[in-house]
């Protein structure tokens, strides 16, 4: 998919939701472990309640890995199975010396047919380009992240006195453009975000955090916003266990509406 085609789908479905498909067997309906493939049929009614409130799914590749091969086909028919005008992140977080990402990209690009990846950078340069080499593909590079070991390296500074996110930053916007590299930054660091999007003018954002971990959108806009939106919002626990029971599709579905309500009052008072 395209920026364009991506900034085309927020202005149509008036939203800038990702929903993130976290999808655990210790947590979906009773019933639906009866079926052949629970994951698929838990992921299948979670996209036909959401897909109409939401720009891009994001399936956390760990919880599909973890099951073997059953797993990959499920995950692989999950990915099949969303709408093709719709974003995909595979969230991999992968990040190895060029040969090997090359490879990673292949699984991820050619092979699921995902729309982006999200990579992690601390390798360097070699060890994220050969994602960006796939036309029409994104990289979704770790930025600046939420959880407490974010701290250990991520605001070190050097001798210079520059934090070492910031660093990859500045370096990273000259391995890709905005057409192919995106950033994830997490929602519960509201003024982290303005400092990536100085850093980032153009790029689009992933933010995760939003719903259950506690993040506010109406922080993520104040300061991730950009001329394009830029930003696309992930909740996953908060859409897609809204309910444990029968009604968990029905819940979902209210609880994917309700976000892309108030995104859409934050799109028209911005006039996107």
């Amino acid at each position: 998919m395209t920026r364009q085609q991506l900034i085309e789908q927020i202005k149509l479905k008036r939203s800038f939701l990702c929903v993130g498909l976290d999808t655990d067997l210790n947590k979906i309906p009773q019933q639906l472990l009866e079926t052949e493939d629970p994951i698929f049929e838990f992921n299948k009614a979670i996209i036909d309640a959401t897909k109409d409130y939401c720009v891009a799914y994001k399936p956390n590749i760990a919880f599909y890995e973890c099951l073997g091969p059953k797993g990959w086909d499920s995950l692989q028919k999950t990915i099949d199975y969303i709408p093709r005008d719709i974003f995909t992140i595979a969230d991999a977080k992968r990040g190895d010396i060029g040969n090997t990402s090359r490879y990673y990209a292949n699984t991820f690009f050619d092979y699921l047919q995902a729309d982006s990846v999200t990579v992690a950078p601390y390798m360097g340069e070699d060890s994220v380009t050969p994602f960006l080499e796939h036309e029409n593909k994104w990289v979704i590079l770790l930025a600046l992240t939420s959880n407490k070991g974010a701290l250990n390296f991520q605001f070190v500074k050097d001798v210079n006195g520059n934090e070492l996110y910031k660093k990859v930053l500045k370096n990273s916007t000259e391995w890709g453009t905005p057409d192919n590299l995106m950033y994830v930054v997490g929602a519960t660091r509201a003024e982290g975000i303005g400092e990536v999007r100085k850093i980032a003018p153009d790029h689009f954002f992933l933010v995760p955090g939003v719903g259950a971990q506690g993040g506010s959108l109406e922080d993520v806009t104040n300061y991730g916003w950009n001329h394009d939106c830029g930003l696309l919002v992930n909740s996953s626990r908060g859409i897609i266990y809204a309910s444990q029971g029968d009604d968990f599709a029905e819940a979902a579905s209210s609880a994917a509406q309700n976000l892309q309500l108030q995104m859409k009052q934050i799109l028209d008072t911005k006039g996107f």
